[in-house]
């Protein structure tokens, strides 16, 4: 049996989908019962716990092989990161507790970048759970799932508008159905101690690579153009952010290149699943 929080996501719902293809028993901690039904359908027990809850994290975590943990995304977050603090204290104490054999944590790129961006919450996070007895943190590339904001527009307009720039820098991405691979298999094989595991895609991609593929899959002309850093700001504040910087940070990290794999290129498993499938996956769901 294997407990798995963020399951109603696609990073989540990914992870118990191999262990299930697997042959594997899957835990769903859920804080709405009603949308995990899904779930429950395909064989998962479900737990109801919300995950400010230690106590009812606990009880979750308890009695398993393995756990796989996540932070929900937090996108505007205020100063100083109090959101997903509390969130990270009460899942180290809901761990400690529940001592499970193996633990996976989906962290990201750059996690131990010193600058200050949207990413940071997830290097607190490693590091309030560092010390654990058996603990991998997956790092995890820009996910390809991004795109999915953009394939209306592009349709409408033929113009795929891209924060990450210059437009024919090579950036490194990932598909979530990898990513839940990827953890499921650590999982499924027992070790002791700290694990870092930095994962990207075969192949990197430019935002011009992005536009062309989504000229394919949607059938017509999109070409990318660089949104204005300039701009930022004001637009992410006029979509309702109190805090943008975090975000700005993130995507100027991205682009000036101090957001990268702690080991390197060279260094990173590679997953198998490249853009374009993912794009057409996408673009399948919008109907």
């Amino acid at each position: 049996m294997f407990a798995i929080t963020g399951i109603t996501g696609q990073v989540g719902g990914a992870v118990a989908q191999a262990l299930l293809a697997a042959g594997n028993n899957v835990r769903a901690i859920v804080r709405d019962q009603q949308k995990a039904n899904a779930w429950q359908a395909r064989g998962c027990e479900l737990f109801v716990a919300d995950l400010h809850d230690a106590g009812a994290l606990g009880k979750a975590f308890a009695g398993v092989d393995g756990v796989f943990v996540m932070l929900p995304p937090i996108f505007d977050p205020s100063p100083g990161f109090p959101e997903c603090r509390k969130l990270i204290a009460a899942m180290r104490s809901a761990l400690d507790a529940a001592h499970p054999p193996r633990i996976v944590c989906l962290s990201t790129i750059g996690a131990q970048a010193s600058q200050e961006n949207l990413l940071t919450q997830l290097q607190i996070l490693e590091q309030e759970l560092r010390g654990l007895p058996a603990i991998a943190f997956l790092r995890a590339a820009w996910f390809m799932e991004n795109f999915a904001w953009d394939l209306a527009p592009a349709r409408e307009t033929g113009i795929f508008h891209s924060f990450l720039q210059p437009l024919d820098k090579l950036f490194p991405m990932i598909a979530t159905k990898d990513v839940g691979g990827t953890a499921a298999e650590l999982l499924l094989r027992p070790w002791q101690g700290q694990r870092i595991v930095e994962l990207e895609a075969p192949e990197r991609v430019t935002p011009l690579q992005v536009a062309m593929a989504m000229s394919r899959v949607l059938g017509r002309d999109v070409r990318a153009e660089a949104v204005p850093q300039e701009s930022w700001e004001a637009m992410f504040r006029s979509q309702g952010m109190k805090n943008p910087i975090p975000r700005m940070q993130m995507l100027e990290g991205f682009n000036d290149g101090w957001i990268e794999f702690e080991g390197g290129k060279a260094e990173a498993r590679k997953g198998k699943i490249n853009l374009e499938d993912v794009l057409r996956s996408l673009a399948s769901k919008e109907h």
